[in-house]
């Protein structure tokens, strides 16, 4: 009975109308509860906090689309080459080598893995075909170069003191050892060039000392070491300054036929010969590439090979103003073009796609010739010179190994320690021959010059305190035995002699 009348009295409740009910059970707190309700609507009203909250959420869908389509254009961009590696500058003192007081410029070097950068925009007087040596020439006013060309015209007039092939004849039944047999004279040491020097040759001259070096300025820079001996005048230093090129001059070349013809590729793109005789810098050869690397063939003093781009080479007609051949020799850049002096069909290149590799003029009739010999190494190779009897090959590598291969016998290949981690800062080192088979010249990055013994495989120190930098370029002079011409990145020239 009870459960029923309870029942009852509920459904009886719930037909009651629902104005009567709410009136009835609404308590004072929640009629004030009701009550803020209502005010609290009134107050967003009159903020218009509803409007705000859709316009954010509108923001909100437009950013996630947004999202949506970088999505899907990174997706689209997933094989697409990768940038190159951030390269992390290491102090000397982290890489546990002494502090070097050259000042060296804050430049990227050939070694840096960083692509080169595009061929820099030439000023009106850098496009001009044929540039006057006046107009060239970066004397004072008051100065003159007309020493200096006197001196190659009379060197060009002596004619050629050693060809190709005869290197070997200069030194007879002579021998001595460089590495107790060569000094280092305070009055052999100068500033030759501002900013870094990455290409160093002698003219081929038995009367005269006389090195031109090239560097990242796009400068050419000559020093006549024998210029103003004996009178006293200490402001005949010698030296004497063109601005030819827009950008680093990355070649040098002196025929020993033609002395005062000298060849210079740069990475402008321009390779200039500068003519003594008729007192200009011309064009001979422009391309839309850097220029890596150029050597004149030894058996004709008009053909030019040239190292352009990512792995060509081009061979140029002096005489018929035109490219004669092409080829697609390595999958980089090529760093050195060299060719044997006891048989000029034979040539060997460097590359940074690391290899070495000699070829046979004779047999390159296509765009991919087959090489002779590859010789590899685990990085870059930044050269690759043939010895003065044509018997060996050494290779430089950014590996910190030094090749040398007998060519006699292709597979007797001895890798060589030696530290070539130059940095960004530095011309990175290239091994170099001096007058016979016996020893290779190469910087040390203690300020020293290494001389490597090709019969031990064991390298000796050549140190002076005259050597206040690290010589990174090495040239070695074709006429006179012990005449060794070291560069470096400060644009000094240190010249040692046999003692």
């Amino acid at each position: 009975m009870n459960f029923y009348y309870s029942g009852s009295f509920t459904l009886r409740a719930r037909s009651l109308p629902f104005s009567m009910a709410t009136k009835k059970t609404l308590t004072d707190y929640e009629s004030q509860r009701l009550e803020n309700i209502r005010r609290n609507g009134e107050m967003i009203a009159s903020l218009m906090l509803h409007s705000k909250a859709s316009e954010v959420s509108d923001f909100f869908k437009r950013s996630s689309s947004k999202s949506t389509k970088y999505a899907h254009k990174i997706k689209k961009q997933k094989n697409s080459p990768p940038r190159s590696p951030l390269v992390i500058r290491r102090s000397l003192r982290t890489r546990g080598l002494p502090p070097n007081h050259s000042g060296y410029p804050s430049t990227p070097t050939d070694s840096s893995p960083f692509p080169p950068s595009p061929k820099p925009e030439l000023s009106p007087a850098r496009k001009r075909e044929q540039i006057h040596i006046n107009d060239a020439f970066l004397g004072e006013i008051a100065a003159s170069d007309r020493p200096l060309i006197d001196v190659i015209l009379a060197a060009a007039a002596a004619g050629a003191d050693v060809d190709g092939g005869s290197r070997s004849k200069l030194l007879g039944d002579y021998k001595f050892d460089p590495r107790s047999s060569m000094v280092l004279k305070p009055e052999n040491v100068g500033k030759v060039l501002p900013e870094r020097i990455l290409s160093v040759q002698f003219l081929p001259s038995a009367n005269r000392t006389v090195v031109v070096v090239g560097n990242k300025l796009g400068n050419v820079g000559f020093w006549d070491l024998d210029f103003g001996m004996g009178d006293g005048n200490e402001d005949d230093s010698g030296i004497y300054v063109y601005a030819p090129h827009s950008a680093s001059v990355s070649g040098i070349s002196v025929h020993p036929s033609s002395v005062s013809k000298i060849f210079t590729g740069s990475y402008d793109g321009l390779v200039r010969k500068m003519d003594v005789e008729k007192e200009t810098f011309n064009v001979t050869y422009s391309t839309e590439n850097c220029i890596f690397s150029i050597c004149q063939w030894p058996c004709d003093i008009d053909s030019l090979y040239i190292g352009e781009g990512a792995g060509d080479l081009k061979h140029w007609d002096e005489r018929a103003g035109k490219v004669s051949s092409k080829w697609g020799l390595h999958e980089d850049r090529i760093n050195s073009v060299d060719f044997s002096p006891e048989n000029c069909y034979l040539m060997a290149t460097s590359s940074t796609d690391g290899t070495a590799c000699i070829w046979d003029l004779r047999r390159m009739k296509n765009h991919q010739p087959e090489q002779l010999n590859v010789v590899r190494h685990n990085r870059a190779v930044h050269s690759a010179y043939f010895s003065p009897t044509g018997n060996y090959l050494a290779t430089t590598s950014i590996d910190d190994t030094v090749g040398i291969i007998n060519l006699s016998h292709l597979n007797d290949i001895s890798m060589v320690h030696h530290y070539n981690q130059t940095g960004r800062w530095l011309s990175s080192f290239r091994a170099i021959w001096g007058w016979d088979d016996s020893f290779l010249f190469l910087g040390n990055m203690r300020r020293a010059v290494d001389i490597i013994s090709i019969t031990s495989k064991t390298t000796t120190a050549l140190v002076s305190p005259e050597m206040t930098s690290i010589p990174c370029r090495f040239a070695s002079h074709p006429c006179q035995i012990g005449t060794l011409a070291g560069a470096t990145a400060g644009g000094k020239v240190f010249v040692w002699t046999k003692s």
